[in-house]
């Protein structure tokens, strides 16, 4: 597979996908979605493939969430918003286990993409945020309360505040917190651990916990919500002055 921001890697049974952004943050472009779709697609599709380890490259950040400079580039909010969502959602749809390694910030469709992914192991330099609700959108609130309880996930959210590692790992939103430098190390050992047991086994166990603890009505509803957020003035406004912030704008 050639990409141009997106790095794929295999180790035995195990394949690493990087995102490939450092000078951006590895915020998700329309080029880096695409190119993460195709690679979940193929390895899927790879008989080799047991495991799929997920990080970003660099140690500041996971991934920052849509690349805002681009939507701004695009004059407005909704006209890149495809691409990346895309992406965060095919990665929830992955049939194979996949492992979030967290080296550093996962804000907005970041974090959303580190909790759809099926465990997080994260460097003690991490930190989430599901910043939705400052740009007038619903962000993180189909798959958050199943991890962290409804009542922590409804304060996450609504407050839009920054989680730290700490914090992280004593509500449950990652499974291991290490140094940075174990950071991999630690992730690929689990992944081994995974697939040297039966794919077909833990496929079907990930398709079972799946379906015991998602409820697909709270997920037609959060993609309901949006197309209609997505269209006030107010989620406008807020996004161009958080995209004005971000890419300096102000």
């Amino acid at each position: 597979m050639d990409h141009t921001s997106l790095i794929v890697e295999k180790t035995g049974a195990v394949a690493i996908v990087r995102l490939n952004r450092p000078e951006k943050h590895n915020a998700l472009n329309a080029q880096l979605s695409h190119e993460l779709i195709d690679a979940l697609d193929a390895l899927e599709a790879d008989d080799e493939v047991n495991v799929i380890v997920l990080t970003g490259t660099g140690e500041k950040a996971f991934c920052a969430g849509a690349d805002m400079a681009e939507a701004v580039g695009g004059n407005g909010p909704d006209s890149n918003v495809g691409a990346p969502a895309q992406a965060v959602a095919r990665v929830l749809r992955t049939a194979k286990p996949i492992i979030a390694v967290v080296n550093g910030y996962a804000y907005g469709g970041g974090a959303v993409l580190a909790i759809n992914c099926d465990i997080r192991i994260a460097s003690e330099n991490a930190k989430f945020r599901f910043v939705g609700a400052s740009y007038g959108l619903v962000v993180g609130a189909f798959q958050l309360p199943g991890i962290v309880g409804a009542p922590l996930a409804k304060e996450l959210i609504f407050t839009a505040r920054t989680i730290d590692a700490q914090e992280a790992l004593r509500i449950g939103l990652v499974n291991h917190l290490t140094r940075i430098e174990k950071l991999e190390a630690t992730a690929m050992e689990m992944a081994a651990a995974i697939a040297a047991n039966s794919r077909a086994a833990v496929v079907a166990s990930k398709q079972v916990i799946d379906a015991a603890t998602t409820n697909s009505e709270a997920l037609r509803q959060e993609v309901e919500a949006n197309q209609g957020l997505r269209q006030s003035e107010e989620h406008r406004e807020r996004f161009r002055t958080a995209a004005r912030r971000v890419t300096g704008g102000d």
